[in-house]
């Protein structure tokens, strides 16, 4: 087992109860763990909060920057779906498993709350063998094989929404507090001077995510004439591995494409409208900071996307439109009206924002500080 730490020393010796998040791989593991592991500090400051993670994921980067102990193992995917790795799975978490149990008997765990993905099913075994009370979160629509097993193992399960799978109860998905704190109207001025755009006129967000996406891509600079027009701005996060020739306008409003933007704060407060994928993780963030949105769902796996942002739009914050619908002109007939009509704009605004879990990372972080001191 190896270890990192942004405050070496510092485990059992102290006083305070012992947290462990499990959430490695994707940003969309990691994120809500982070988000749960601030609340936990800023609800109990003398708690002791440490993340397990392996090096297949962003973890290993992502978690000491944001000041929280990381403890690798190693990694055992499980998969979605039942195939041949399945049954190997035994062999491949006995090594995940003793390494896990170790970490968690050095940091005298408390409690320990998995969001899915590598770490999580090493780390549902490890704490019920060890008697360690734990937690299963599903972000997604549908729940993946890992958090599935921990709540077989007798796990308590939390969810992002209705229809899982699991035997939950729904708390949403855990946001950073920067996120929700972000003032989009405060920072607008700021955040359009930031991307070069105009001031006054109407701004389209377009993101694919840290890869981008091809067919959000293409729609959306097959509209850039017509949007333009329209007096409608772009800004347009097109992906580091992709390239695109992006319109330049003498006049305004501008068409900007960045191949990623890294301060998403100033993107949302810049934005009027986002037109992306539906990752419970972006659903989360894009309702919660009350941005409204044309969902665009992968069209690949088993349909969780479309699930992840189903309760947005029925609750009035956004709209979905199928991979195979998006074009040109249906990027215009969804965007247009919308960024040029402000009264439905703030209506649908108001209605993403309410269809979010705002308190989801508090709520989770009490219930483990609860389980902890019981304990």
């Amino acid at each position: 087992m190896t270890s990192t730490s942004s405050n070496p020393g510092s485990t059992h010796t102290e006083s305070g109860p012992s947290v462990v998040v499990a959430g490695g791989g994707t940003a969309g593991h990691i994120e809500p763990a982070m988000a749960v592991a601030e609340a936990v500090k800023r609800l109990a400051p003398e708690a002791r909060v440490t993340a397990l993670g392996t090096t297949k994921g962003l973890e290993s980067s992502l978690i000491p920057a944001r000041g929280f102990d990381l403890r690798l193992i190693p990694p055992v995917p499980v998969p979605r779906k039942p195939n041949r790795d399945l049954l190997t799975l035994p062999l491949r978490l006995k090594g995940a498993i003793s390494a896990t149990r170790a970490a968690l008997r050095e940091l005298q765990a408390d409690v320990v709350i998995g969001f899915g993905g590598y770490v999580s099913a090493p780390a549902y075994l490890a704490a019920r063998s060890l008697g360690i009370p734990f937690f299963v979160h599903e972000a997604n629509a549908s729940a993946g094989m890992s958090n599935k097993l921990g709540a077989k193992l007798g796990g308590t399960a939390l969810a992002a929404v209705e229809g899982s799978g699991l035997p939950a109860e729904i708390v949403g998905i855990p946001v950073k507090q920067a996120v929700l704190d972000l003032d989009r109207k405060a920072l607008r001025a700021q955040a359009r001077e930031h991307f070069h755009l105009s001031p006054e006129e109407p701004v389209l967000l377009v993101t694919g995510g840290s890869q981008g996406a091809r067919s959000l891509n293409d729609a959306v600079l097959g509209a850039a004439q017509t949007l333009h027009d329209a007096r409608i701005g772009v800004l347009h996060a097109y992906g580091k591995k992709n390239s695109i020739t992006a319109p330049v306008y003498p006049d305004s409003p501008a068409y900007v494409a960045l191949p990623y933007i890294e301060r998403m704060d100033l993107a949302y407060a810049a934005a009027d409208l986002v037109l992306c994928r539906s990752g419970a993780m972006t659903v989360a963030e894009v309702s919660a900071v009350g941005l409204p949105a044309v969902y665009v769902p992968l069209p690949h796996g088993n349909g969780e996307q479309r699930l992840n942002a189903l309760p947005v739009v029925e609750a009035g914050g956004g709209m979905l439109v199928r991979d195979e619908d998006l074009s040109p002109q249906r990027v215009a007939q969804e965007v247009i009206p919308v960024l040029r009509d402000p009264e439905r704009l703030g209506e649908l605004s108001t209605k993403a924002r309410l269809a979010g879990h705002r308190s989801a990372a508090d709520d989770i972080a009490r219930r483990l500080l609860a389980a902890a001191r019981a304990r």
